[in-house]
């Protein structure tokens, strides 16, 4: 998938109230009619973005060109000081895996040949993001989760998910186990949007529960993938799966 827009680079001054963040952008031109020399970007995260952000990390940005915004620019990726590359727009997950689907990246899911997205379903009034269909086969359930969160203290390249505590992610996954008991096949596929991230486990250390919710729905049916993608200025996209590891003593 390539970008909407060329990116842009900038330096990150601080994020607030969750969804702005004001930046020094590299190239001014275009924003110094009113004498400003930082702009403020919109942030298209709900999380903690814990370990994806620090105070004069550079950052990319795109620029919708739309003057009815009150925030035309995008803050997209992240860059960590020693060079790695986090997307943190968790809106483009969907979009990266859906193109993986279509183009048969996910050779565990490469047999359906029907995608449909945002269908609601589940006893909790869920909206599934992916519902794939093909003759001969189960219907399958696909919820993508963006996983972002690095923490090398546990071991180089180790990534979690989820990096706050997450009731919504634990009705996800009674979904997805309502799904196998009704005859189904249910897959939670994290997205690994951060090129340091090698592999995946569950952050207990943050919420303790997700993780208990997690391990039951495996031992129900619910299949786990982790797809990692291939970040640049230019596109992302899914390229190789990565491991996920669950063992519930693995991170203690």
């Amino acid at each position: 998938m390539r970008w909407s827009s060329p990116l842009k680079s900038a330096t990150l001054l601080k994020r607030y109230k969750r969804f702005m963040a004001d930046v020094v952008p590299e190239d001014l031109s275009g924003y110094q009619a009113d004498g400003a020399e930082q702009l403020t970007l919109h942030c298209p995260n709900t999380g903690s973005m814990r370990n994806c952000m620090g105070e004069g990390w550079r950052v990319w940005y795109s620029d919708s060109g739309n003057p009815k915004r009150k925030y035309p620019c995008t803050w997209e990726l992240s860059e960590t000081p020693d060079g790695n590359l986090i997307c943190v727009n968790t809106a483009q997950a969907n979009r990266i895996v859906k193109e993986a689907l279509q183009n048969k990246v996910l050779a565990e899911l490469a047999a359906y040949d029907a995608i449909k997205p945002e269908v609601k379903y589940g006893a909790e009034n869920s909206r599934i993001d992916f519902l794939l269909t093909a003759e001969g086969l189960p219907n399958c359930y696909v919820e993508v989760k963006s996983a972002t969160l690095l923490d090398e203290s546990f071991g180089k390249g180790q990534g979690f998910f989820p990096d706050a505590v997450t009731e919504r992610g634990r009705k996800h996954l009674r979904e997805l186990q309502q799904m196998v008991t009704e005859g189904h096949r249910a897959i939670l596929l994290f997205c690994v949007n951060h090129t340091g991230i090698n592999q995946i486990g569950v952050a207990d250390h943050i919420d303790p529960a997700y993780g208990q919710v997690l391990r039951e729905a495996l031992q129900a049916g619910v299949e786990v993938l982790a797809y990692k993608s291939l970040i640049d200025t230019e596109t992302i996209q899914l390229w190789q799966s990565v491991p996920v590891v669950l063992s519930e003593q693995a991170y203690r």
